[in-house]
């Protein structure tokens, strides 16, 4: 029998729109201390994305769902279209973007989860209008395992 908390045992079960929205980003599943958060994401065309970063302990798990989703790991870059599935482990430089014409929706998981804390944060003030600059948004993210790389 494993120790698992009360939280890590409660099903998770949401009807379309149910969902948390923060931004371009709806949360589908998230919970303290869990071993995954996931999301779903619509970003427009021309998104240029995150700056280059890496994830100490997160695995980085991406599915896309709608139109083409620009990876990027250590100088590759990967086309996603629908139905393509990448993992970025623990420790590679990546970013993702999309510089396409037409919107690109995507799934997210986030393991372990955490990182969908620095999304709601950023959204939370990009809709206060106050974009964060690239030093704000380091300082945002940097108890969420995400570590700017700007020289790769």
């Amino acid at each position: 029998m494993s120790a698992d908390t009360d939280e890590q045992r409660n099903v998770v079960v949401f009807g379309p729109g149910e969902r948390e929205a923060v931004g371009p980003t709806r949360i589908l599943a998230q919970s303290p201390g869990a071993p995954i958060a996931f999301t779903e994401s619509t970003v427009p065309p021309g998104f240029p994305g995150p700056v280059r970063h890496r994830h100490a302990h997160m695995y980085d798990i991406f599915y896309v769902l709608d139109g083409t989703l620009t990876l990027e790991t250590e100088g590759e870059t990967h086309a996603l279209r629908p139905g393509a599935f990448a993992m970025v482990p623990p420790g590679i430089v990546h970013t993702f973007s999309n510089p396409g014409a037409e919107p690109t929706r995507f799934l997210n998981i986030y393991h372990p989860s955490g990182l969908e804390q620095y999304v709601k944060e950023v959204a939370r003030r990009m809709g206060e209008g106050h974009p964060p600059s690239p030093q704000d948004m380091a300082e945002i993210a940097a108890p969420y395992d995400f570590e700017p790389v700007h020289d790769v």
